[in-house]
């Protein structure tokens, strides 16, 4: 590839952290390849298929091509390719450049001869450069081109281009290697390993895959409990609760620091969780969903109506010496709820997905808050002080603007500390360190991509195919890291890297642990009262809870209902949020003890079964799926919008 090629991958690369990611239901190829239809080079039994959709005006593609050329090279018959059309529909002459290489193909089948001349000629084509090229192969200008057959070469353009949106290629060029979508780096080593399909690749495609099956996170905890649940009433059941009670600590010297396995679960893993939450928060309120108020208030409304109901009726119904378990009802387990809606599909609005999520972010941080007020051990003012200097410190850093992450880790372990000995829950510290973590200004992705144009251009004008073998210099390297740092700021970029860690690692591994439940006639002896408060406070609590809230705030004309969902559906949602589980159980942990802890898992569970099938019930008679999708792709593309634009607006 040359220098200019080069730059533009560098440049492209650059581009793609500012397009936001695409819907993970959409990463394989819904059209299949299919010779009679399809521009195919290769054998037809050929082991490895790279399907691209690209478009002639598109400079990207062009540098591609000449990598394309080379993979044929290197694999020859083991490897097929199919080019299909996906035109940049803000430029005309991108669908004009397509639909001339269709006719070439339908009244000569020249059409790879034709394809190779318009990535010669391209990107910019001049006037009157695409009736040359049509001449030199005897097609007519397109007012002249006969009406069936131009037809016909518009209507292939078109299926290509809805193929495409559909399968998610919301960018040119897009790779598909044998049916799945590659979204990894476009130079010649990169495409090669994903083609030979090596067993790190295959890995690693596997973990994407199923990371971005939207119920994959709830399945995984529906998974860990049912395991939990199953181990507990087996043989083996009293030896695996007593492993989460095994000690395990650290030795400074003659002192010691030890807590139970699930201790550090609870107190420990789980502060990445509450981490989470906490960047969460902070970008709904700043940039999110939550930061405008008049598109808040009715969440906010919706989720406090969801905390005050649910709390209510448990006091109600529960003894006295239960009372202390109400913080148990205030939770939405946002990783069920969220699994459920997805499986859903088109029934549910991306209008009311924004909803409930919004709600369950207030949700979440109202319950750190009760944790961290009401389920706290004695304080202890020595180590309270410690803590609030330590929380000093990190304002400082982020006041002084230090972006580096390990000050701010190296002071979060020393919060957590200080917390844990002060006698608060320490898991707050999760919450402190995204508070305090540093956030910047929108960047100028223009000038940043211009500068790392600039700094590609320089290497190869100065070192000309030394880059090509040795890679870029070490300050090439420096300039082009510094202008990635710069496009996301440390906040998003810590969520970006612990949120993978939280979801399939800390909430699995803490499912394991606490839901484990040994069944005996003494969990519903003397217990059916917390058992059924629990349960009803959930399910009805937070239903009913959600409905009066969101009613109230736009009755008030303090918040305003989209048109895009029906109140039936916002009843639908409210009946999801009973799903309390995770910080269900969390808090009724740092409540209850022995056999009353086990009954009020008995009742999160069956709150959450309850909950799970009526909101799903509700939802999908609401609901009415879009059958006709073709059509608003169609609709779209007519309106001559970006293809990435076009992605983002229609899949």
């Amino acid at each position: 590839m040359a220098g200019a090629a080069l730059a533009e991958v560098a440049g492209t690369f650059l581009s793609f952290t500012t397009i936001p990611v695409a819907n993970a239901r959409a990463s394989r190829l819904t059209l299949p390849v299919d010779p009679d239809r399809d521009h195919i080079l290769g054998p037809p039994d050929a082991g490895m298929t790279l399907v691209e959709y690209g478009s002639y005006v598109c400079s990207y593609c062009h540098a591609a091509h000449e990598v394309i050329g080379h993979l044929r090279d290197r694999f020859g018959d083991r490897m097929r390719y199919v080019y299909r059309h996906l035109p940049l529909a803000d430029r005309d002459e991108a669908k004009d450049a397509a639909e001339l290489a269709e006719y070439t193909y339908a009244t000569s089948g020249r059409f790879w001869d034709v394809h190779d001349e318009l990535m010669r000629c391209g990107p910019d084509f001049e006037d009157g450069a695409l009736d040359r090229i049509g001449t030199d192969y005897g097609v007519p200008p397109a007012t002249e081109r006969d009406p069936t057959i131009a037809q016909r070469a518009t209507a292939h353009v078109r299926d290509d281009a809805l193929s495409g949106l559909k399968s998610g290629a919301r960018v040119t060029p897009t790779f598909f290697i044998n049916g799945r979508r590659y979204e990894g780096a476009w130079d010649e080593a990169a495409l090669s390993e994903a083609m030979l399909q090596s067993p790190g690749h295959r890995l690693r495609a596997a973990s994407v895959d199923f990371a971005r099956w939207a119920p994959s996170t709830g399945a995984l905890l529906l998974l860990m409990t049912v395991l939990a649940v199953v181990i507990s009433n087996t043989s083996g059941g009293p030896a695996f609760l007593a492993f989460w009670e095994k000690p395990l600590g650290l030795r400074f010297g003659g002192n010691t620091f030890t807590l139970s396995l699930l201790e550090w679960v609870n107190q420990g893993m789980l502060t990445i969780f509450f981490l989470v939450v906490g960047l969460e928060v902070k970008r709904e309120v700043t940039v999110g969903r939550l930061a405008a108020p008049r598109a808040a208030a009715m969440p906010i409304a919706a989720a406090t109506g969801g905390m005050i109901a649910p709390a209510v009726i448990y006091l109600l119904l529960v003894p006295a010496q239960f009372h202390h378990g109400w913080g148990a009802t205030i939770t939405t387990d946002t990783a069920f709820a969220v699994a459920l809606i997805v499986m859903l599909g088109a029934r549910v609005p991306v209008e009311l997905r924004v909803f409930l999520t919004a709600a369950v972010i207030v949700d979440d941080l109202v319950a750190i808050a009760v944790v961290a007020l009401f389920y706290s051990s004695e304080l202890h003012a020595g180590w309270l002080v410690a803590a609030i200097g330590t929380t000093a410190a990190m304002v400082m850093l982020n006041r002084g603007r230090i972006y580096r992450a390990l000050p701010y880790a190296v002071l979060g372990v020393l919060l957590w500390f200080t917390l844990f000995e002060a006698g608060i829950h320490a898991t707050l510290a999760g919450v402190i360190v995204a508070m305090v973590t540093p956030t910047l200004p929108p960047a100028n992705l223009s000038a940043l991509m211009a500068q790392a144009q600039t700094v590609i251009d320089a290497e190869t004008r100065y070192r000309g195919e030394a880059v090509m073998r040795s890679g870029p210099s070490a300050s090439a390297l420096h300039a082009l890291d510094a202008v990635h740092d710069r496009i996301e700021s440390p906040a998003s970029k810590l969520l970006r890297a612990v949120e993978p860690w939280s979801s399939y690692a800390v909430l699995p591994v803490f499912a394991l642990a606490n839901a484990g439940l040994a069944w005996s006639s003494d969990i519903v002896h003397g217990h059916l009262r917390l058992i059924g408060a629990m349960a009803i406070a959930l399910v009805v609590g937070k239903f009913a809870g959600i409905i009066a809230g969101a009613r109230l705030a736009v009755r008030l004309g303090i918040a305003e209902k989209p048109a895009e969902y029906s109140w039936r559906q916002v009843a639908g949602a409210g009946a999801l949020a009973g799903i309390g589980f995770t910080m269900s159980l969390f808090i009724a942990g740092q409540s209850f003890s022995g056999s009353n802890f086990a009954a009020a898992k008995v009742g999160i569970f069956l709150a959450s079964a309850v909950a799970g099938v009526m909101g799903t019930a509700m939802l999908w008679t609401a609901g009415q799926a879009d059958s006709d999708e073709d059509a608003r792709l169609d609709q779209v593309l007519e309106r001559g919008t970006p293809v990435s634009s076009v992605y983002e607006e229609t899949v």
